[in-house]
């Protein structure tokens, strides 16, 4: 098959540092023939960069939509902005057959948006994949897999916990330094924009949350609206375990708490997701450690989309299951607002029921920035 042609929505540090990189390594089966952004200057030095013309750059998405030479529109723009472009594309692709869409996480930041997504692939009958990739790191896949096999026996519990750093980041070339995340113009900030990652990841190993309670430290910083919320969770398998984010300081001391699994047989173990290794404790002593190559989320991602393309896999991580991720932060938060035990999964598996209504409803009413 003839490499994927791709439009890119977007050309900013996720562009840059993630899907990049990604296109490079998978540069058999992808080419990128048009880029997009209201900042012409970032156009300009990527145009020059990937020798694309001048009438293949665009300051507006919407002319993009009707190429006959686009098969793939990858979209990396704000979080608030996310259901809005890719309602738009899905809209404009319904009747071009051989495209699909690419939207990074999370997938929007409101109940509302969030469920009007996962349902636009069955509306406009258009693949989507949403970057999660988390839900593609090889360590997540392993220890799910651990996990599943009962390679120590029966899961009793877990603790995950994570610190961002975020107000030394902002000052650093990283993507904390960027004005929509100081200033995010959607609720949650920092935990809807980084923790959706880890909530993706806990998801992916253990399945559907049955229900949860979070409590927050708030804070007067526009970054997040909380220095810190900690969350207990029981999942429909029976699980329960304790997920902790701390975007406003530093974990001081080695080794990190990280991801710790407690089974009825030993632990499973690991430090932080750059670290390589996963460590296998068994109650009798004996330890292993398997190894995995870090960050390969973004490649694996996108050879998905390209095996999805030609038919010899579906997408992995569609809107319908990145709905329940940025649902479990919404009912985190909603949790924290309203002081009470918020359930989460309706149903077994990834599948929502769009019925979660009023409640929902009132309480993105009460939030400033929300609409």
């Amino acid at each position: 098959m003839e490499k994927l042609k791709v439009g890119i929505i977007g050309t900013g540090l996720a562009f840059e540092r993630l899907h990049y990189p990604a296109y490079q390594e998978l540069s058999d089966k992808f080419e990128i023939v048009a880029l997009c952004d209201p900042e012409p200057d970032k156009t300009r030095q990527w145009a020059d960069r990937l020798g694309i013309r001048g009438d293949s750059i665009y300051s507006d998405y919407r002319p993009m939509l009707w190429r006959n030479d686009i098969n793939i529109f990858d979209i990396m723009v704000p979080i608030e902005h996310n259901f809005r472009v890719t309602e738009d594309i899905a809209r404009a692709l319904v009747h071009q057959p051989g495209k699909a869409i690419v939207c990074e996480k999370p997938l929007a930041s409101n109940y509302e948006q969030a469920r009007a997504h996962a349902e636009l692939p069955r509306r406009y009958g258009i693949p989507i994949m949403i970057a999660e990739n988390y839900r593609y790191n090889d360590e997540i896949n392993i220890i799910r897999d651990l996990v599943r096999q009962k390679k120590v026996g029966n899961v009793v519990y877990f603790i995950h916990n994570k610190v961002v750093d975020f107000p030394h980041d902002m000052l650093k070339n990283k993507f904390a330094r960027t004005e929509w995340r100081q200033h995010p113009a959607f609720y949650g900030g920092a935990i809807m924009d980084t923790g959706v990652h880890d909530v993706a990841g806990i998801r992916h190993i253990f399945g559907a949350i049955d229900k949860l309670q979070a409590f927050g430290v708030p804070q007067n910083d526009d970054f997040a609206p909380y220095a810190v919320i900690t969350v207990n969770m029981q999942f429909k398998s029976g699980i329960i375990g304790q997920f902790s984010f701390y975007c406003a300081g530093k974990e001081m001391q080695r080794p990190l708490v990280g991801t710790r699994i407690f089974c009825t047989g030993g632990m499973i173990y690991l430090e932080e997701r750059d670290c390589g290794v996963i460590n296998v404790v068994h109650n009798d002593g004996n330890r292993e450690q398997i190894p995995y190559r870090p960050q390969r989320g973004y490649y694996n991602e996108l050879l998905n989309l390209y095996n999805a393309m030609i038919g010899k896999e579906p997408i992995s991580v569609t809107p319908e299951m990145e709905y329940g991720d940025a649902k479990t932060i919404l009912d985190m938060l909603r949790s924290i607002w309203e002081n009470k035990i918020v359930s989460v999964d309706m149903t077994e598996n990834y599948i929502p029921s769009y019925q979660y209504g009023n409640e929902a409803a009132q309480f993105e009413f009460h939030q400033s920035g929300w609409h």
